[in-house]
């Protein structure tokens, strides 16, 4: 059931009103005694869900015993000033902290034939379905899932489900939903509903998860005219149609459709958010669909640090870099640590550009051996600077005194810019 569904393009929500809509919610859902609430963590820091996770445990914490567990997925468990940032005010004590490779519970098995069916024959596994042992051992009256629903390489769209099964899954759904996102193809996902990867998460909601009481809280965020980032829709329910009813207003306000292709692009990473390759890499697939064959794109990415957010992760890219589908899957077939990590090889395609247009990393941690190692280009960081000023740079078309003219994007997490002609 839906507990209520507010927004358009042009909507503004304020934290009044998601006060009234989450007192909304939380009346339909009766007296709660234990509740765990499952976040984002602060790669989405933007999707304001660490406010609507503040209002609903100010609101739960007298009448229920609250713990929060960000959904990590394969990421780096959140630091204190994360949780301070992103949580203010929540004690530290609630928090618990998802290990996606332990602590599962296996939940069933999606067969290789409908795998094989949504895949259109590419691939014909299983995906075991596990989800943090928390979720289903807790006893919980309610589980409330909280995100933002924004364009994704993996799902299409991101979030209701997927932020269970995969933010808080484990390492065979990880692995095998990311591979066959990758081997599908984002093109043919990327801002779209219905893909591959959301019907196998369907699939795991309807066979495996009915005990569970899950509840989600779906965001949907874009910039007002001034550029400030504001909240749009906010949608909430036990099922699909909060997706769904949500989806249709994020392809609306978080995809800009272009009508000619970007020559020349600078996206800008924000070093609290983005300090691997591994989260980065948005600045490649977010814009990819847009970028001419044969343009350039500079990635500004002053807190990059390390390839993968897993130390085994970051060893395999080092291993085998971003060198496109057709090096990634002769290597998976060869190599049996690459099979056994199929969300790295996923990664690996992700952030490649297919031999279309060069990538140029920028990065504040990363040495020039490092980056040229995994296949990118590099430039130096503060010469970068110097010659793209973010402050003087807007969203989109710019064209620079010297008459260049480049397209910049200030957070690739925000949005998905592809051409019109590929979604008419």
């Amino acid at each position: 059931m839906e507990y209520f569904a507010d927004g358009s393009p042009t909507s503004v929500i304020d934290e009044t009103r998601a006060g009234t809509l989450l007192d909304k919610m939380l009346g339909q859902l009766g007296p709660l005694r234990r509740v765990l609430i499952v976040p984002p963590d602060y790669t989405r820091a933007h999707s304001w869900a660490g406010e609507l996770t503040v209002m609903l445990h100010r609101r739960l914490k007298t009448s229920a015993s609250v713990e929060i567990m960000p959904a990590l997925g394969t990421h780096v468990p959140m630091t204190a000033a994360e949780l301070d940032a992103m949580f203010p005010g929540i004690p530290h004590e609630v928090f618990r902290v998802h290990d996606w490779r332990r602590d599962l519970v296996r939940l069933g098995e999606v067969p290789g034939e409908f795998v094989k069916e949504v895949s259109e024959g590419t691939l014909d596994y299983t995906i075991a379905c596990e989800v943090n042992r928390l979720l289903v051992e807790g006893k919980w009256d309610r589980i409330i899932s909280v995100g933002q629903l924004v364009p994704h390489e993996v799902a299409g769209i991101a979030n209701q489900s997927k932020n269970i099964f995969v933010g808080a899954g484990g390492a065979d759904t990880i692995n095998k939903t990311h591979f066959l996102g990758a081997v599908y193809g984002m093109e043919r996902m990327m801002g779209r509903a219905d893909t591959p990867v959301r019907r196998v998460l369907d699939y795991m909601t309807d066979r495996f998860a009915h005990e569970l009481p899950i509840s989600y809280v779906l965001t949907v965020r874009s910039r007002d005219t001034s550029g400030r980032l504001v909240t749009r829709g906010l949608y909430a329910g036990d099922d699909a149609a909060c997706f769904e009813r949500g989806a249709a207003l994020c392809r609306r306000v978080n995809v800009d459709l272009l009508d000619t292709p970007i020559e020349k692009a600078v996206v800008y990473l924000d070093p609290a958010e983005f300090k691997s390759t591994w989260l980065g890499n948005k600045a490649i697939y977010r814009t990819r669909m847009a970028m001419a064959d044969g343009g350039e794109l500079i990635i500004v990415a002053p807190g990059v640090r390390e390839f993968g957010e897993d130390p085994e992760i970051d060893r395999l890219i080092r291993a085998y870099g971003y060198r496109g589908t057709s090096h990634t899957l002769e290597m998976v077939k060869a190599h049996d640590q690459l099979r056994a990590n199929l969300s790295a090889a996923a990664h690996l395609i992700h952030g490649s550009s297919e031999g279309r247009f060069t990538i140029t990393y920028c990065p504040g941690r990363l040495t020039r051996e490092e980056i040229e190692g995994v296949g990118f280009k590099y430039a130096v960081l503060d010469e970068t600077l110097k010659r793209y000023d973010a402050r003087q740079l807007k969203d989109g078309r710019n064209t620079m005194p010297d008459g260049e003219r480049v397209f910049v994007v200030s957070n690739p997490g925000l949005g998905l810019w592809a051409l019109r002609s590929q979604f008419e």
